[in-house]
């Protein structure tokens, strides 16, 4: 069976809270840790990958959040020092959330119903944790989330838009944010694509993750402005 593309994956993927007993092992786990390896060389970030781990989600926050079966996932560390930290996050943290789709594994990110102090991801002087994702072979594979309209999201009219253009703003609409609040605005400036964050919790690491959807599927950078 082929590999789905970066396009595909964007597409695929939503956010699974329940999840099955099979593990992360093998080839997957390999290509996986490989994946974070490269994004924290690149970035400068700590990204962490817990596996058999049930104890932070196990949680009244975790029920709340209604997850249930997980054993595994990915902390977003990095030091407070980065400039944009929360940015970087979300920029690397949904590359490895849609590599980890194409290798036919399942994710949600989590910012708030998950246990903060069983997290059993290793800190250093002045590192924090961002956030998680739960990770693993989800008993679904979720549902799309309801997007605002287009016109709400990118200020460029779409007769105006070039290809790649609208191929980036179509996987910006399609990524996960927090409550799904889509606090964001994609722009041209001159041939050069943008982004500003809304106001609100957490619209930096929405910011990281909406930017990597974009590049990803269209091939152009996308400047946060």
């Amino acid at each position: 069976m082929m590999r789905m593309d970066i396009k595909e994956a964007i597409r695929q993927r939503h956010s699974v809270r329940q999840y099955s007993e099979d593990h992360i092992d093998g080839e997957v786990k390999e290509t996986l840790e490989k994946i974070i390896e490269e994004c924290n060389r690149e970035s400068g970030l700590h990204i962490q990958l817990i596996t058999n781990d049930p104890e932070c989600f196990d949680t009244l926050l975790g029920h709340y959040g209604k997850f249930s079966g997980v054993n595994n996932y990915i902390a977003i560390v990095g030091s407070k020092r980065i400039p944009d930290l929360s940015e970087s996050g979300g920029y690397y943290g949904e590359k490895i959330v849609l590599e980890a789709q194409m290798l036919g594994l399942n994710t949600c990110w989590v910012a708030g119903t998950y246990g903060k102090g069983k997290c059993k991801a290793v800190l250093e002087d002045g590192e924090k944790i961002l956030c998680v994702i739960a990770i693993g072979y989800g008993r679904s594979s979720g549902t799309a989330h309801k997007s605002k309209e287009l016109s709400k999201l990118c200020d460029v009219p779409e007769k105006e838009m070039p290809s790649w253009f609208r191929v980036g703003v179509e996987a910006a609409l399609q990524a996960p944010t927090a409550v799904n609040q889509q606090r964001f605005l994609i722009s041209l400036d001159g041939d050069e694509a943008t982004i500003k964050a809304g106001f609100g919790p957490l619209t930096k690491l929405d910011l990281g993750i909406v930017r990597y959807n974009f590049e990803a599927a269209s091939g152009h950078k996308c400047r946060a402005i």
